[in-house]
């Protein structure tokens, strides 16, 4: 920002202070935010339109089908190209690079998180990776929130509003479902629910879809005209489609952590580029309904135009069985999830939404026409209704998030009709797979780290504390060569402290001395040269800096009754943490965050 820019941005800070309210800019902040991740949308999905219209075009088609295998090959090599040489950073997954941002880098992301999602997520989606626009688009959201929030220095707790409003607008414009925008807001970024929070997410929102409709008109994902209404003898049946939702997201989720850890292990882009890219062609090329991010797949299972779907392979081969649709819908459920799982695998970026409605839509449809066809309890069902239910399924399984599906699925296809079988699938799906899947695909890396936010404010609270501002340095460290004599002259004597650390040669922590330990002998002359460091030396429960968060600081208290304890940073003694300033430190963070 040129010098003359700096002054009248300043000029404009103080005016602000002056003349509008916090609650007030924060009020405008989420209307500009909501504007900017409107557009956001606008420009991911006008990107993909526009790469797919160039591929599946009419002289790609007249060449030869087998294109179709070369397209995600070369979708996921463009991507590493621009990753390496145009954006030159990490682009982490949308969601849980936005959950890391707000847990343990104070609501702060990197600033070309803003633009790097718009340039990868169309290469991937565009050409045949199978996954969804969701996860970029959010991404790009929060990052021009948390930004936007940064250039007018604003705390941490309103960075994080603004990241979530941010994202409620992301999620609002792209499926034009702005009440479950707002309710994905509070349930995947834990965010506290109070008329403070809520009228920047509104705002947010409601911007976003108005943006959306401006330049995409008024047409809607998925379309769905509910012909058959809920009858209360359906109840058995819809509670079973919950059970078996629940079965194949828990599939889901365990397909997709095998292989990310799989991908995980090979070191070169390129050779995860090369297997994640064959995989998936060959996938793609077989089954093309996986082709991307699937919504027209979708769209026909919700017209009951099953036989376009299964006509759509590269044999041509279609059949009126009903048992072979069955096996063939099964395939496509199956190897939807490996194909998404490969294409994030590979180093795809995108999206979990999207093949998360896929297979749900496939899933339900899948079960309607197998109670159908056998004629279970001489009952028929609405393999359309069982379809769009289903996605609510998937989705409060896959992402633990059943709120957000009830809200999303009902407002994206109108079915507010089926809101008690929505209810119903999608509660039923998440208590199941969330005892064998604790954690869904956006926050099983960071739980395992610590690093998970949740509404559980005391757990927040200790999450954001950062131990490196509480390690106390000023101690005066012994070794155990030394005897009494020396302890007392070069430590007791010197040190405001109680305590003194015991270090070897190569600075590695060997235990604590405590001055009440010695205070007995400290007059007693004649045990100056008899009593060395070792034999007054207690052993102490260490801090692990790069490992240990603050709660499990606060357990190692808890459980050894210290004061104070070691921390060790690469094997070598660092310093103390007081569990004084420790709490102190929890209260500040509260009073912070709370207000």
């Amino acid at each position: 920002m040129p010098f003359s820019s700096k002054k009248i941005f300043k000029k404009f800070l103080k005016w602000r202070y002056q003349n509008i309210s916090n609650k007030q800019f924060i009020n405008i902040a989420s209307t500009i935010i909501g504007l900017l991740a409107g557009l956001g949308a606008v420009i991911l999905k006008n990107a993909v339109h526009l790469i797919q219209y160039l591929l599946e075009g009419e002289f790609i088609k007249e060449i030869h089908n087998g294109f179709y295998f070369i397209f995600p090959i070369l979708g996921m090599f463009l991507v590493v190209l621009v990753l390496k040489y145009v954006v030159k950073k990490k682009v982490g997954h949308g969601i849980p690079s936005t959950l890391y941002a707000i847990s343990k880098q104070k609501g702060m992301m990197p600033r070309h998180q803003m633009w790097a999602s718009i340039f990868t997520a169309p290469l991937t989606v565009g050409f045949g990776g199978s996954v969804g626009l969701e996860g970029p688009t959010v991404a790009t959201g929060a990052a021009l929130g948390s930004n936007f929030a940064r250039l007018f220095h604003l705390n941490q707790t309103t960075k994080t509003l603004l990241i979530s409003a941010a994202a409620a607008g992301a999620m609002s414009s792209i499926f034009k479902a702005p009440i479950a925008a707002i309710v994905f807001a509070v349930e995947i970024f834990s965010l506290e629910l109070t008329l403070a929070s809520m009228i920047p997410l509104l705002l947010a929102s409601i911007t976003a879809v108005l943006t959306s409709f401006f330049f995409l008109g008024d047409d809607v994902l998925l379309h769905i005209n509910i012909e058959d209404k809920f009858l209360l003898s359906d109840v058995f049946f819809y509670m079973s489609l919950g059970v078996f939702t629940a079965l194949v997201s828990v599939y889901f989720s365990k397909v997709y952590f095998i292989i990310g850890d799989f991908f995980r292990k090979i070191d070169n882009p390129y050779k995860r580029l090369l297997i994640g890219g064959v995989v998936l062609g060959v996938v793609v090329y077989l089954i093309p309904p996986l082709f991307g991010e699937g919504y027209e797949t979708i769209n026909s299972i919700l017209k009951g135009n099953v036989s376009s779907v299964i006509s759509n392979n590269v044999f041509n081969y279609n059949s009126n069985n009903i048992l072979v649709i069955m096996l063939f819908l099964v395939g496509i459920i199956l190897f939807k999830i490996v194909a998404t799982s490969v294409t994030f695998g590979a180093g795809g970026i995108g999206g979990i939404f999207a093949p998360t409605l896929f297979t749900g839509s496939v899933t339900g449809y899948l079960f309607a026409i197998f109670i159908n066809y056998f004629d279970i309890l001489g009952f028929q069902v609405s393999p359309i209704n069982f379809a769009m239910v289903g996605m609510a399924g998937l989705m409060a399984g896959v992402l633990l998030a059943p709120l957000t599906a009830i809200f999303l699925i009902a407002e994206i296809t109108g079915g507010y009709e089926l809101f008690i079988p929505l209810m119903i699938v999608a509660s039923i799906s998440f208590i199941i797979t969330k005892h064998f899947v604790p954690f869904n695909i956006y926050t099983a890396q960071l739980a395992k780290r610590g690093e998970l936010i949740t509404h559980d404010k005391d757990k927040n609270v200790l999450m954001f504390l950062d131990i490196e501002k509480i390690i106390e340095t000023d101690f005066i460290t012994t070794t155990v060569q030394k005897n009494l004599g020396e302890l007392l002259k070069e430590n007791v004597a010197k040190s405001s402290r109680n305590l003194y650390p015991v270090l070897d040669d190569k600075e590695h922590f060997l235990g604590i001395v405590l001055l009440d330990d010695i205070r007995s002998m400290m007059f007693n002359q004649e045990m100056y040269e008899k009593v060395k460091v070792t034999d007054v030396m207690k052993s102490a429960p260490e801090v692990i800096f790069d490992t240990d968060n603050s709660e499990k600081v606060m357990k190692k208290f808890k459980d050894s009754n210290a004061w104070n304890l070691p921390v060790v940073k690469n094997g070598k003694y660092v310093g103390f943490i007081s569990k004084s300033k420790l709490l102190t430190a929890y209260r500040n963070k509260l009073i912070e965050v709370t207000s």
